[in-house]
C-alpha cells in the first residue's frame, strides 16, 4: 500500500494534505474493455465472445447490453453471462424476426476476487447482429394444402348424394306400375352425378 499527499504552498506557506493514508492500487482498478467483440446468429441463439487478457480471464466478470440498432442505449436489454468465459449467448426468442441488433459489453473485477478490486471498464466497441426471418410456406404448398382440405368433405359429400339418389331411384315405380331396376336407373344416375364431380373438381383446380 501508499500514502498519497498532496504538497503546496499557499499564501506563502508550506501544506501538505493527506489525500489517502492507505492507498492500494489493486483495490482501485479500472481495466480497459474487453476488445474484438463478435457475434453469430443461429436459427435458435445470437452467439457473442470476445478477447481479453489470459492472465485476467478466471477473475473477471461482464455485463452486455443489446438493443435494437434504432432505438437509444436508454432502453437496452442487459445480460450477465454465468461464467467467466468470455463468451455469451441470447435464445433467439428474445430477439424479433428480421430486426437488426447492436450490443456492447463491458467488465471488471469480480465480486468474488479478494486481491483485487475494480469499477466498471468503459463500454466496448459494438456488434451488430440479426435474427433471420420465419420462413413462409410457398404459395405452391398452401394452395395444395387448400385443395386437399376442400377435396375430402366434398368427396363425402358427393358420395353422399350418389348413394342417396340410387336409393331412391331403385324405390321409383315405371307408369305401367312395374318396379324400375335400379341396373336401368343408375347408370342415369351415376353419369350425371359422374358430370357433377368433374364439374367440382374443375372449380378447384
Amino acid at each position: 500500500g501508499y500514502r498519497v499527499s498532496l504538497q503546496g504552498n499557499f499564501f506563502g506557506r508550506n501544506h501538505t494534505y493527506i489525500t489517502f493514508p492507505e492507498y492500494n492500487p489493486c483495490k482501485h482498478i479500472k481495466l480497459d474493455p474487453p476488445a474484438n467483440i463478435q457475434s453469430n446468429v443461429t436459427a435458435s441463439k445470437c452467439q457473442i465472445w470476445w478477447s481479453v487478457p489470459w492472465y485476467l480471464a478466471e477473475i473477471l466478470q461482464y455485463e452486455l447490453q443489446y438493443k435494437e440498432y434504432s432505438m437509444s442505449w436508454e432502453t437496452a436489454l442487459n445480460k450477465t453471462p454465468s461464467s467467466s468465459l468470455p463468451q455469451i449467448e441470447i435464445e433467439a426468442a428474445e430477439l424479433r424476426s428480421g430486426i437488426t441488433y447492436i450490443a456492447r459489453l463491458r467488465c471488471k473485477v469480480s465480486e468474488n476476487e479478494d486481491s483485487y478490486h475494480s469499477q466498471w471498464s468503459e463500454w466496448s466497441q459494438t456488434t451488430v447482429f440479426q435474427r433471420p426471418g420465419i420462413p413462409k410456406l410457398s404459395e405452391k404448398i398452401l394452395n395444395t394444402r387448400t385443395m386437399q382440405f376442400l377435396f375430402i368433405p366434398l368427396s363425402f359429400g358427393t358420395l353422399l348424394y350418389l348413394f342417396w339418389n340410387f336409393k331412391l331411384s331403385s324405390s321409383c315405380f315405371l307408369t305401367s306400375g312395374q318396379k324400375a331396376s335400379p341396373v336401368l336407373t343408375f347408370p342415369h344416375q351415376l353419369l350425371s352425378s359422374s358430370h357433377s364431380i368433374i364439374c367440382t373438381m374443375g372449380i378447384l383446380r
